[in-house]
């Protein structure tokens, strides 16, 4: 759901590029709350991540399709805070290389995927935790806040479009198509979302950030007795926090390199609605249309695999540094005794 330029006047596009800075500022500083020796690493993994998986857009009605949004992910691998910063990351390098969103509407990507998917994915998630413990607890609640932050996220947009849109729609109307096709979308990235969060518990446990005191406690047994381990310490899950990051990237890089090129190629639920509802017309060239990344390599005759590739670095280099400077500010913080 990347809103390209045109669609929103100049009062909404400064308004939320203001939200968004804001939320930015907000979530930098509550990072630091966030962020340890475990989740600055794997800021910059999922940010990688959540690119290459959104370059996988799945069919979800005829002529239709949906790709993962991330921010129930982002926010339950490493934390809201964090995960805003990853979303915005990864919306700011899609903009800026792949003209995949317009840059007049990037605060209205920010807010909408960003913001709107992170706060809204984490609620549902604390609150059906809240109610029920353990590793599949865990899972089904990661799947319901990826559900409902997809069409949540929708239903903004339709909000802000009825405010400041470019053209005149039946808000009602809007609402109902923008809801119907993204709740199909919710299932795919809920299904996305549960897959990658068992995945990780299984795993490594203790790189779960919405696991940390909800999942069940491992008993060890050894000649010296029982020993009880919480899940969310290192020592339950592996001996280093390196080979599951090599491990990650390899899946990303073969997520963006070789599976990206069998993704769907129907318009994705905006761009379909827009279409239908007559306002797909309003969208203008972007500034970098004619960049060779653009399109994912399709300007510049790039294979779309090498595209995701070079994608996945400069995300991974931008999320990391952005990630382990503000861990580095908290760090100072707690030398200091602040």
């Amino acid at each position: 759901m990347h809103v390209p330029d045109g669609f929103f006047n100049a009062a909404v596009s400064l308004s939320t590029g203001a939200v968004a800075a804001a939320g930015v500022a907000v979530c930098l500083r509550g990072a630091r709350r966030e962020l340890d020796d475990r989740t600055a690493p794997m800021a910059g993994l999922v940010a990688a991540f959540i690119f290459a998986v959104q370059m996988l857009n799945f069919p979800v009605a005829a002529g239709t399709s949906g790709h993962l949004m991330g921010g129930a992910l982002a926010a339950i691998l490493v934390g809201p805070f964090t995960g805003v910063l990853c979303l915005a990351v990864v919306l700011l390098v899609q903009s800026v290389f792949f003209a995949d969103g317009g840059l007049t509407a990037l605060g209205v990507n920010i807010t909408i995927m960003g913001i709107v998917g992170v706060l809204v994915g984490w609620g549902v998630f604390r609150l059906v935790t809240r109610v029920a413990r353990g590793k599949g607890a865990i899972t089904a609640a990661a799947f319901l806040a990826a559900l409902v932050s997809v069409p949540a996220s929708a239903l903004v947009f339709t909000l802000l479009f009825w405010i400041g849109g470019t053209a005149p729609i039946e808000a009602g109307t809007v609402a109902a198509a923008m809801g119907g096709v993204h709740v199909l979308i919710g299932v795919g990235e809920g299904v996305i979302t549960a897959l990658t969060v068992g995945a990780v518990l299984a795993v490594r446990p203790d790189l779960v950030y919405g696991a940390r005191g909800l999942a069940a406690p491992l008993l060890l047994r050894d000649a010296g007795g029982t020993t009880t381990v919480q899940p969310d310490q290192p020592e339950a899950g592996s001996r280093g926090t390196r080979p599951f990051l090599l491990g990650g990237l390899g899946v990303t890089l073969v997520l963006a390199g070789v599976v990206s090129f069998f993704a769907s190629a129907s318009p994705d639920g905006l761009e379909s609605v827009a279409e239908d509802k007559g306002f797909l017309g309003q969208a203008t060239d972007h500034l970098f249309g004619s960049w060779s990344l653009a399109d994912y390599g399709e300007v510049g005759g790039i294979p779309v695999g090498v595209a995701g590739v070079i994608g996945v670095g400069i995300v991974l280099l931008v999320a990391a540094a952005v990630a382990h400077a503000a861990r580095g500010r908290a760090a100072d913080r707690e030398r200091a005794g602040v």
